[in-house]
């Protein structure tokens, strides 16, 4: 792919995906037909280019309607925003879920991370693999984790082509249907935003299956005949706790609906929001920062001063973006409060703008969670045709909207400054810091920047009180957390406890088996502990002690049926895999620890001791001098069963 533009052409149906997202060309330099006016003047430009941020919508939009991104396709993307045909080639091929090859329009994802390898993802990916040959119009693709955990071995298919109709499906049976729903921004720039950001969008996914968990059969009828897929199960068989009166966090999944706002409401909804706007900004930043309140996707960085930096920023405008992007293997939280309550991510997404001075919001949503797009789109919309969201919230004469922005399968883009890339139109590549997100994020602007779970505690810190909110868990871990537990346990599922339970009650309560053989804690980049280790309490600080890490909070268990060094295997394949390629220590570490592991595979003892000590030297560099947390967590969990487990001995 050049930097200038090449001579192939886009096909109608390209050009028609595309013009349905940014609308028709306006001059023969965006791709129409040449005008005399086009010789002598050139149009639209400075505008084109304020649009870089939608390139990856554009990309969805071709991959959605076509199944894959051709040259011409990508050429008139290009000449539509004014973008380098490099560029966009680099982006385009940066994600997992994008083709720039030819492929069927019908896409069989099956997932073969740790959880269903554990629960017989090879074996089911060489069975569909068998029954599903080129002739049969399947493209078969072996994926990272698609947050399925629970119901492992899991299947997502895609199937590409125009929408039946516009709107969103019905709930509950969007997964055999077309999904084309409008997300959210309001329809003119933010408040204070020269650039025009905050333009409404359409996100677009047509025809899903999810098969989980999934048999060959199954998996073959969700791909070829999406009439005999079996319909996926409610959010709340991910949470094994329905129905207990002490939940905080997910007292309402499995009890309201999560598709009615007046249900939401019935169950408490936006009480939160209308004790925010009696505060005001300040007070309710000082609300969150004496709950204690840390961040819940692993960094466990104080939110009440990552809001007060923001809101402290001269420069306008702010932004908020909700990452909801899990992609770390063995996390599925953040889909289950999606898809079971959206609006308490609307509610607690409007208070954190509105406590941080910002009027426009992002909802990056990873791409292979169809049922969450299509809730919490639902929930935005609903919510906006109530005025709690738009340019009056609530009468109180503030404008806050929500757009949302698809993630295209990369973990990376779970780190805040790749995520602002990704959203802006660029390659999802970590940004050097300083500066930091909250001086200069999303368009260079003050950005604040949380996952799911975090946003949606700040709702019981303003209906119970700061002081009540920190009474739960300890001193330094205070409120509730969400423990993600799958593998070899009787009951996975999301679980609600306070800071402090042990690991040993966690599991009690998800039925773990007499024959475990280790816990991996914090997924892919977290560590391994021994069955004799149980009473490791779940603490930030508890873990550390324990030389380990609390991470997101995934807990996976693993029984000794499981071969631990095919594991460690599948792990640095993850990582070599997902790695951006930015920084040497983390693009040539994560192949050499994979490459080192294949060796030692099935070997032991003095036999594997020289690639043992490779390892360390490799996990040294990459811990040591990577630019983000993906190098700089690659070697924990390797190194843990190493140290821990004694997997190689």
């Amino acid at each position: 792919m050049d930097l200038r533009f090449g001579d192939s052409k886009p096909t109608d149906e390209e050009r028609a995906a595309v013009d349905a997202l940014l609308g028709p060309p306006e001059s023969s330099w965006e791709g129409a037909d040449r005008s005399d006016a086009d010789l002598r003047w050139a149009r639209g430009g400075r505008e084109a280019r304020d649009r870089r941020d939608q390139l990856l919508p554009a990309l969805h939009a071709l991959n959605d309607r076509v199944g894959w991104i051709s040259e011409g396709a990508l050429d008139y993307v290009c000449r539509r925003l004014t973008v380098p045909p490099a560029e966009a080639y680099g982006v385009a091929t940066f994600y997992a879920m994008f083709s720039v090859r030819p492929r069927p329009a019908t896409v069989l994802h099956v997932c073969t991370d740790l959880a269903c390898t554990a629960a017989g993802a090879s074996e089911l990916c060489a069975a569909v693999e068998a029954r599903l040959g080129p002739e049969s119009g399947v493209k078969v693709e072996r994926s990272p984790c698609l947050g399925l955990c629970e119901r492992a071995p899991a299947t997502l298919t895609i199937r590409a082509g125009e929408s039946a109709r516009p709107g969103v499906p019905p709930l509950g049976e969007f997964e055999d249907e077309a999904v084309q729903a409008e997300s959210g921004g309001p329809g003119a720039a933010a408040p204070g935003d020269g650039k025009g950001k905050g333009r409404r969008g359409r996100n677009t996914l047509h025809a899903t299956a999810v098969c989980a968990p999934a048999t060959p059969a199954q998996a073959i009828a969700a791909a070829t005949a999406p009439e005999s897929a079996p319909t996926e199960p409610a959010p709340e068989t991910a949470v094994p706790q329905t129905g207990t009166p002490t939940l905080t966090l997910l007292h309402r999944i499995g009890t309201a609906d999560p598709t009615s706002l007046d249900d939401y409401r019935a169950h408490g909804g936006y009480t939160a929001l209308r004790r925010a706007f009696a505060l005001g900004p300040a007070a309710v930043i000082r609300e969150v920062t004496d709950a204690g309140l840390v961040g819940r996707g692993g960094a466990a960085f104080p939110t009440g001063r990552k809001w007060q930096a923001t809101a402290a920023q001269p420069d306008h405008p702010h932004y908020l973006v909700c990452n909801a992007d899990e992609s770390e293997p063995g996390t599925f939280k953040d889909r289950v409060l999606m898809e079971g309550d959206p609006y308490a991510l609307v509610e607690a997404m409007t208070i954190a703008a509105y406590a941080t001075g910002a009027h426009q919001g992002y909802l990056y949503l990873r791409g292979e969670y169809p049922r969450a797009l299509a809730r919490v789109t639902h929930a935005i919309e609903q919510s906006r045709t109530r005025g709690l969201l738009g340019d009056d919230v609530l009468g109180q004469g503030y404008a806050f909207d929500i757009e949302i922005r698809r993630g295209a399968g990369a973990y990376i883009c779970g780190e805040e400054t790749a995520l602002f890339n990704s959203i802006e139109g660029h390659r999802g590549e970590p940004r050097s810091k300083p500066p930091f997100p909250v001086e200069k994020g999303l368009f260079g602007k003050p950005t604040v920047e949380n996952n799911v779970e975090t946003l949606v505690n700040v709702l019981p810190i303003l209906t119970m009180g700061a002081e009540a909110y920190a009474a739960i868990g300890t001193p330094t871990s205070t409120g509730p957390k969400l423990f993600c537990v799958s593998g070899s346990v009787a009951r996975p599922g999301v679980y609600e406890l306070p800071f402090g339970a042990t690991l040993g009650e966690l599991l009690t309560l998800a039925g773990v088996r007499d024959n475990l053989r280790a816990v991996l804690l914090g997924g892919a980049a977290g560590g391994f502990v021994r069955p004799d280790e149980l009473d490791i309490p779940l603490t930030f600080e508890g873990t550390r002690e324990a030389g380990t890490t609390l991470g997101s909070g995934v807990v996976m268990a693993f029984d000794d049926t499981v071969p631990l060094p095919r594991l460690l295997l599948r792990i640095a394949e993850f990582f070599r895999d997902e790695s951006c390629g930015q920084c040497v220590p983390c693009r040539v570490g994560t192949v050499r620890q994979e490459e080192a592991l294949h060796r030692i595979a099935d070997r032991t003892g003095a036999a594997a001791a020289d690639d043992i000590a490779l390892l360390r030297e490799v996990g040294r560099a990459m811990r040591d001098a990577s630019i983000c947390g993906l190098g700089q967590t690659a070697w924990n969990a390797v190194e843990s069963a190493i140290d821990r487990l004694g997997a190689y001995e």
